[in-house]
C-alpha cells in the first residue's frame, strides 16, 4: 500500500507535513509506504538535520505549489507540476493508493472530479466531520462545505454515503441516519428538507430515524447527520470556535478535548473512484499523522468499492 502525502500543502508546509509523516511511520505497519510529493531537497535536508532515516519514504520531486488563494480550476490546469496536480496524476495512474493534502481544498475537489472522477450514479461527492458524543463514541455529519446548495436527491445520497462510511470505516453497526432540520416533525423545514424527508422516510438504503435538531448532534440519538454543505460548514466552524474559546480560557475537559481537529486529521471525499483525503489548512503534525492513518483505514475498508457496488 502506498499513500501519497502532499508536503507542500497547508499553512505550515513543508515542516508540519514532514513532522506528521515521521509520526505516521510509528503507527503504520511496515507494508505501508508514504510517498512524499513536493520539494525533495528540502525534505532530505530536514530529515538529515533531525537525524531521521528517510529510507522508509519515497520521493516524487516538485517545487510548484497551488497557493490557498488561487482559483482552483485555473491553478490545477495552469500548474501541472504542482504537488496537488502531480499527486492526482499518480493516483489516476494507480501508482499510489491514496492521496492526502492540507492544501487548496478547491483544487483537491477539482482534481477529484476531473482526474479520478465521481463514482457513476453519485450526483455530488461530499466531505464529512466527526461529531463527538457526550456518552462516548462519535457520529459523523455530511456535507460540511463541498455543496452549499443541495437538491433533495443529493441529500438522500448523502444518507447512503454517510451510512456506508460510518459502518465500514468507523465500525458503527446499522448507523442511525437523521436529516438536520429546525424541528422533528415531517412538515418542518424549507422545501428542500421537506422533500428530502419524503424521499428518506420509506427508504431501505439506510436506517433513517427522521429529522434531528441541533441539540441532537452530540448525543446518542443519531450517528449520521445529513445536511447541505452551507449548514454543515457553519456547524463545523461553530464547534471549532467553541473549542478554541475553551482552550483560551484554559479549561480542561475530557469531552470537549474531543473537539480538537488534530485527533481526526482529515476527511475522505466520499463518492469518488479513489481515496482522497483533505486536511485542515492549519494542520499540525499530529493532524497530518492522523490523516495518513485514516487514509490507510479507508483503503483497507475498501470503502470506494462498497460505495460503487451500492450505486451500480
Amino acid at each position: 500500500m502506498k499513500i501519497g502525502l502532499d508536503i507542500m500543502g497547508g499553512d505550515f508546509a513543508p515542516k508540519n507535513c514532514l513532522d506528521g509523516a515521521v509520526l505516521a511511520l510509528k503507527e503504520l505497519p511496515p507494508e505501508v509506504k508514504i510517498v512524499l510529493i513536493g520539494d525533495k531537497d528540502y525534505a532530505q535536508k530536514y530529515f538529515e538535520e533531525n537525524k531521521v532515516d528517510d529510507s522508509a519514504f519515497e520521493y516524487i520531486h516538485t517545487k510548484e505549489v497551488i497557493e490557498m488563494a488561487e482559483h482552483p480550476t485555473k491553478a490545477f490546469s495552469q500548474k501541472p507540476q504542482s504537488s496537488i496536480a502531480v499527486g492526482f496524476k499518480l493516483l489516476k495512474e494507480q501508482q499510489i493508493d491514496a492521496f492526502a493534502s492540507a492544501g487548496n481544498t478547491g483544487a483537491m475537489l477539482v482534481g477529484s472530479m476531473f482526474s479520478v472522477k465521481a463514482i457513476p450514479g453519485v450526483i455530488r461527492p461530499c466531505i464529512t466531520t466527526i461529531l463527538p458524543k457526550i456518552n462516548g463514541g462519535f457520529g459523523i455529519m455530511l456535507d460540511v462545505g463541498t455543496n452549499a446548495d443541495c437538491k433533495p436527491d443529493v441529500l438522500y445520497q448523502f444518507g447512503i454515503l454517510g451510512s456506508i462510511y460510518a459502518k465500514e470505516v468507523h465500525k458503527i453497526e446499522n448507523p442511525k441516519v437523521g436529516l438536520l432540520n429546525i424541528g422533528e416533525e415531517a412538515e418542518k423545514g424549507n422545501l428542500v428538507t421537506q422533500s428530502a424527508y419524503n424521499l428518506m422516510r420509506e427508504t431501505k438504503d439506510f436506517n433513517f430515524i427522521g429529522n434531528v435538531e441541533g441539540r441532537d448532534l452530540f448525543g446518542d440519538k443519531v450517528d449520521v447527520v445529513v445536511c447541505d454543505g452551507f449548514v454543515g460548514n457553519v456547524v463545523l466552524k461553530t464547534a471549532e470556535a467553541f473549542y478554541r474559546l475553551i482552550m483560551k480560557r484554559k479549561r480542561s475537559d475530557e469531552y470537549f478535548d474531543k473537539f480538537n481537529y488534530e485527533l481526526y486529521g482529515g476527511t475522505p471525499i466520499l463518492g469518488i473512484n479513489s481515496t482522497v483525503m483533505i486536511g485542515h489548512g492549519i494542520s499540525s503534525p499530529v493532524a497530518f499523522k492522523n490523516m495518513v492513518v485514516l487514509a490507510k483505514d479507508v483503503i483497507e475498508a475498501r470503502l470506494n468499492e462498497k460505495i460503487n457496488t451500492h450505486f451500480n
